[in-house]
């Protein structure tokens, strides 16, 4: 009976340790550059906005989340939200945003291709469609850099005839 509690015990401190490392971070308008920096570690990528700039921290299972930290020109913190939204990816102006653009936007890709008979280099961004869709954004670029086209559609990594090396089993 003892071990039973004891276990018990430990399983309840993992369930409710992981709760609280999936817990999304928050912060107050105003905090500066060190205090974000502190609480989150080094981002995964930094851009400069205009007189101001942007720390990136892509987290997540799966790359899903991406989340980024935009500063004034005094290192104060004006915004931190996740990026990788159908509302952020809406905001990106096919035939007009450049790569430097879409990285200020929604950040670095999960990994890039190239489509030789159009000609087109693609970014891939792997992201909960509604907060329940495991779905993937293709954001395509010409030679010149300038989006193109986006397409999205169900993330391959979670399709269940993808799992197995003979396809479904049944």
């Amino acid at each position: 009976m003892k071990f039973f509690r004891c276990a018990l015990l430990i399983a309840s401190i993992a369930i409710f340790g992981a709760c609280s490392v999936f817990q999304p971070v928050t912060f107050n308008s105003g905090t500066t550059e060190s205090d974000v920096v502190a609480k989150l570690g080094q981002p995964t990528n930094r851009y400069q906005d205009g007189s101001g700039h942007l720390l990136e921290y892509a987290k997540g299972p799966w790359g899903q989340q991406t989340y980024m930290a935009r500063f004034d020109a005094d290192g104060k913190l004006v915004s931190y939200e996740q990026v990788l939204t159908t509302q952020k990816f809406s905001t990106i102006k096919i035939g007009d945003a450049t790569k430097a653009d879409v990285l200020r936007t929604i950040g670095a890709p999960s990994e890039t291709s190239y489509l030789t008979l159009s000609d087109l280099e693609v970014w891939s961004y792997p992201y909960k469609e509604s907060d329940v869709w495991d779905s993937m954004m293709h954001v395509h670029f010409d030679r010149a850099g300038i989006v193109q086209k986006m397409l999205n559609g169900p993330d391959p990594r979670f399709d269940p005839d993808n799992r197995f090396p003979f396809g479904r089993i049944r």
